[in-house]
């Protein structure tokens, strides 16, 4: 074990005017920079110029569908078993289709539980659940806002409309 004394400081030290000072002209010279060059600002004026959104950026799920119009999950618990947060609630009904075993007779997911981790995607065998809508702003009054069913899921869309984040099946 190494033992470090700690260093006596003298009494300009202990005042930290220095270091103050340093920071008074750190911030001082980015506010003349910023004024003479404008252009080269990175702060977005939100919410009225919205920050350019990654295509890998994980927001809000969603749920997938056939082409008939019915979701693609079969009910095989896998995202709930592999989502760290417990926070994917799956119950399993028989589909009416004898081609289809199961169908999620509800979906829910809380995001105030949620991390956003993508474990979930990663672990559908089905692609029946995405992260791709590009949603950031969640708000709500109370806590159940939060908590989203399988018709939300369905419904929930990505904000842009290009043919990358929407798949074809």
């Amino acid at each position: 074990m190494i033992i470090v004394k700690k260093p006596k400081l003298s009494f300009w030290e202990k005042m930290y005017i220095g270091a103050a000072f340093k920071g008074m002209m750190i911030t001082l010279r980015h506010l003349i920079k910023n004024i003479l060059n404008p252009t080269k600002i990175v702060t977005y004026e939100y919410p009225e110029e919205k920050k350019p959104i990654p295509d890998n950026y994980r927001a809000e799920h969603r749920l997938m569908q056939r082409p008939d119009g019915s979701v693609r999950c079969t009910a095989c618990m896998l995202c709930a078993t592999a989502c760290p947060a417990n926070c994917i609630e799956i119950v399993a009904a028989e589909h009416p289709d004898p081609r289809v075993e199961k169908y999620p007779a509800t979906y829910n997911i809380n995001l105030l539980r949620c991390v956003y981790c993508s474990l979930c995607v990663e672990a559908c065998p089905c692609d029946a659940i995405r992260m791709d809508t590009k949603k950031i702003e969640q708000a709500g009054y109370t806590r159940e806002h939060f908590i989203v069913d399988k018709d939300y899921l369905i419904s929930n869309h990505p904000e842009d409309k290009s043919p990358f984040s929407i798949a074809l099946y």
